[in-house]
């Protein structure tokens, strides 16, 4: 009978001890909670939507109310993450980012493989474009000017056995 009872006992603390931390983590991080909110018109929401992305009040500024939607999505300056120190110890340090950092409304565009303006240019742009005109010329001429003197492959014609020619025996020769 005793070992019923501190079966249960156990079980009671075993559950006890695995849904506290599923309800903990479930509460606080799902994603409506950093879901954006309408667009703070009072002093106090402006500082209660800066406590929700972990923000100072004098830098927290949100997109300016113009109808796309974004709320109280703080508006941060773009900078792609390529810029970022990749000495720093970062909580990811696959993406340059620290746990609860907010990210950046076009967090796509900016990501490390997409456009990124960090890097100043090797060449002018009008170089680059002059370049790449002078190439597209040289081909597009070499096309016109040669087109009538076609390349082929100098070989032979197949050789194929005539109808009813022997050309080879299994035959030993004697």
């Amino acid at each position: 009978m005793t070992f019923l009872i501190k079966g249960v006992k156990l079980s009671q603390l075993a559950t006890t001890r695995v849904t506290i931390p599923f309800h903990v983590s479930v509460r606080n991080h799902w994603n409506k909670d950093w879901k954006a909110s309408k667009y703070p018109e009072t002093e106090e929401e402006r500082k209660a939507a800066a406590k929700k992305y972990g923000m100072h009040p004098s830098e927290y500024q949100p997109y300016p109310d113009d109808g796309l939607g974004y709320g109280d999505y703080p508006k941060l300056k773009d900078e792609p993450v390529e810029r970022r120190d990749p000495y720093y110890p970062w909580d990811m340090p696959e993406l340059k980012r620290n746990f609860g950092d907010p990210i950046h409304i076009q967090n796509s565009l900016y990501s490390e493989d997409r456009y990124g303006t960090a890097a100043p240019l090797r060449y002018s742009k009008s170089t680059m474009f002059y370049s790449f005109l002078g190439v597209m010329t040289f081909f597009f001429g070499a096309y016109f000017f040669l087109e009538d003197y076609k390349m082929f492959r100098p070989v032979m014609p197949p050789q194929k056995p005539g109808n009813g020619q022997v050309h080879y025996t299994f035959e030993p020769k004697n």
